[in-house]
């Protein structure tokens, strides 16, 4: 994570992570989880489900910081997110 500055208190700020579930069948294709995803952990999946549609699948890369916009966001509650063990934040000190 990068900060503009670098926080006091940086050793005891602690990240939240999350596993993003999806209910395929549920979903209808919208985007939105995927567009307005902060972390960018969400890509529209190559093969679609029963009804036709292209869901949302989770890119292996990234790491989901259960912030729950997706949960808010998709009109279908075909997505929700289960927290994980809070991890250390690693900073990125840059210019500034």
């Amino acid at each position: 994570m990068k900060f503009w500055r670098t926080p006091l208190d940086l050793e005891k700020q602690l990240v939240p992570r999350g596993d993003v579930h999806i209910l395929r069948e549920r979903c209808k294709g919208c985007g939105f989880c995927v567009e307005y995803c902060p972390e960018k952990v969400l890509a529209l999946s190559k093969l679609y489900n029963k009804k036709g549609y292209y869901p949302p699948e989770v890119v292996p890369s990234k790491e989901c910081v259960a912030c729950k916009f997706c949960e808010l966001l998709c009109p279908d509650f075909a997505i929700f997110i289960t927290e994980k063990e809070r991890v250390a934040a690693e900073v990125n000190r840059g210019e500034g």
